[in-house]
């Protein structure tokens, strides 16, 4: 599907945060078939990446030496300087204040009262992603909470998010879609016992592919890992992956 614009409250873009740039465009471009140019030095090299002449992601260097790999997720905002003070307003933690990136759009960066890190983006030229939710780009972001009520008192306050909880009634929701405008547009799960101890709360992404399994092998083929084999769940056959370099990140095959 491609888009021109976003409305405000949904997420529109996702970056992967590399202290190895070359070894990341490498291997997005091998599993996805991205086109990843080398950006310019004012902006540290950061890619924006595209399939078929479409923008579908960014790669761009860490912020801080020593720190991990890491995809993050950014909801469009019609105001990121407005956005931040409900942030705050709200419990949360902005880390990044807005900032003018170049004439591509202004930036935020900020922690939910629990500890997940997601950042907001005011578009200029620069919209997001102009293709989603086919195979080889951007599809759903999931958040992995330990406190499932704050994260729902949070997000419908900043952003006007609906929670829809699936599952038995009267016991903990088994999963939780973000909703905005009728629309569902992101999930949310409380962290489980399998889950490791110190991994904190945090956003995930997942990428739409044609075959899940095949997917998997391409990744292992290109220096990736499998923290979680190809899996049937009710949308589709999903797997979890790390890069070349350790980041991690979802793929999801979408029933026909």
């Amino acid at each position: 599907m491609e888009f021109d614009r976003y409305a405000d409250g949904v997420p529109s873009w996702v970056d992967l945060s590399s202290p190895e740039l070359a070894r990341s465009r490498e291997f997005y471009s091998g599993i996805f078939g991205w086109n990843c140019p080398e950006g310019p030095p004012e902006a540290g090299g950061y890619s924006v990446c595209d399939l078929g002449g479409k923008t579908v992601a960014g790669l761009g260097p860490v912020m801080n030496p020593g720190m991990p790999p890491f995809w993050m997720t950014y909801v469009n905002v019609d105001s990121a300087d407005d956005t931040v003070t409900k942030v705050a307003a709200n419990g949360g933690t902005v880390f990044m204040p807005p900032m003018d990136v170049m004439d591509a759009g202004r930036m935020s960066m900020f922690a939910d009262p629990v500890g997940a890190v997601m950042g907001l983006w005011q578009p200029n030229q620069h919209i997001g992603a102009q293709v989603a939710n086919e195979p080889g780009t951007f599809c759903w972001s999931e958040l992995v909470t330990t406190d499932l009520e704050a994260s729902k008192a949070f997000y419908g306050a900043v952003f006007g998010w609906g929670a829809e909880d699936q599952g038995p009634p009267g016991g903990p929701p088994a999963y939780t879609e973000w909703q905005l405008g009728g629309k569902s547009i992101g999930g949310m799960m409380a962290k489980s016992a399998d889950m490791p101890a110190e991994m904190p709360p945090s956003w995930g992404v997942y990428f739409a592919v044609a075959d899940t399994d095949a997917t998997v092998a391409k990744a292992r083929e290109l220096g990736g890992s499998v923290f979680m084999g190809p899996t049937d769940i009710e949308p589709g056959r999903f797997a979890v992956l790390a890069d070349n370099i350790g980041a991690v990140f979802n793929v999801l095959q979408l029933k026909g």
